[in-house]
């Protein structure tokens, strides 16, 4: 089990080797001031997309996510859940908690695979479910909504690339019915960058009330942006509030200044040709064969290209902070 000491010593120091230089190389300067960081350990479960889906409960397990204010004081903030892609806590990410934090609003980045023993599952996805991430979600909404600096009705859900997937389906009602906080509380809006959007959950086009966000790049050879398009028109039909952002010639990864020079991973695992769909009792088919999916199915390919672009970067942050909840709200004290 993973304690307050043993998550500040290693939370988010263990990247993939394939970021590393791109990491290391990021300057200081310029970052946000931070009034106080907690590491909070919170309780979650390590079970397969099948048990997740099915309703089973899964191995329980203890992971953490590192939260930040932006000033000292009694306020109440506004917060952002982060939640990582398959590389794991990159650059990507610490750049956006640093802006965040800059635009006034307290970070939470939840760390999936220390506590479970994983770097990184980008070039094999097929370690972990791909629904965890929804579960531990939930759980750090749980753990903040008690937390005395933290305003519960302004918790908001954001996620980059396999994170973003969780982001995006974590507004599923049934999800939120089977895995959501006692509470009843959910995330105030939901962000996610660069999500997959090929596999069809049941009762997928029954989403939250609140907004549903998705940015994206018209170019990205990782996680093509045509299922979104398409999972967003049928669901906007049925007057839904989402949208997706499309920006042309944009790739993964466009609003991370550590792609300044595009990075090609030859590795990576990619489900980007696949169609997928939940079956009975939590099965996800392969739409093309009808047989139950697999990593090793024809589909799967290999390969990923991250590139950063400045002007797309610029919008895109312009874009979040229109859905950060106002700080004109800011409540001081517990209720």
């Amino acid at each position: 089990m993973l304690t307050r000491e043993s998550c500040s010593t290693y939370f988010r120091h263990v990247i993939p080797m394939a970021f590393f230089v791109f990491v290391t190389s990021l300057s200081c300067v310029g970052h946000a001031q931070v009034a106080r960081m907690e590491v909070i350990p919170f309780h979650s479960s390590t079970l397969t997309d099948e048990e997740f889906l099915d309703g089973r409960p899964g191995k329980p397990i203890t992971i953490a996510g590192e939260l930040r204010l932006p000033r000292p004081g009694t306020e109440r903030f506004p917060v952002v859940v982060l939640l990582h892609g398959t590389a794991g806590i990159t650059s990507t990410v610490t750049d956006w908690e640093q802006d965040l934090l800059a635009m006034g609003v307290a970070t939470f980045v939840v760390d999936s695979y220390t506590g479970r023993g994983f770097v990184s599952t980008i070039n094999d996805m097929s370690t972990l479910g791909r629904l965890v991430q929804i579960g531990d979600a939930y759980r750090a909404l749980e753990a903040l909504q008690k937390h005395p600096r933290i305003d519960p009705e302004r918790v908001m859900l954001m996620g980059l690339s396999w994170g973003g997937h969780a982001a995006l389906y974590a507004s599923l009602k049934r999800f939120q019915r089977m895995r959501g906080p006692a509470s009843g509380r959910e995330f105030s809006a939901y962000v996610a960058f660069y999500p997959p959007c090929n596999i069809g959950y049941l009762q997928d086009e029954d989403i939250s009330a609140k907004p549903v966000r998705i940015f994206h790049g018209s170019a990205d050879d990782y996680v093509p942006v045509v299922a979104c398009r398409e999972y967003v028109n049928r669901l906007r039909v049925n007057g839904k509030d989402i949208e997706l952002t499309e920006y042309p010639g944009a790739y993964h990864g466009f609003d991370s200044k550590a792609f300044a020079t595009p990075l090609k991973l030859q590795q990576a695992q990619t489900t980007g040709n696949c169609r997928l769909q939940e079956a009975a009792h939590g099965e996800i088919v392969n739409v093309a064969t009808n047989k139950p999916f697999s990593y090793h199915d024809s589909c799967v390919g290999h390969g990923l290209t991250l590139a950063y672009n400045q002007e797309v970067s610029a919008r895109v942050r312009t874009a979040v902070k229109e859905l950060l909840p106002a700080r004109e709200r800011a409540k001081t004290g517990p209720d």
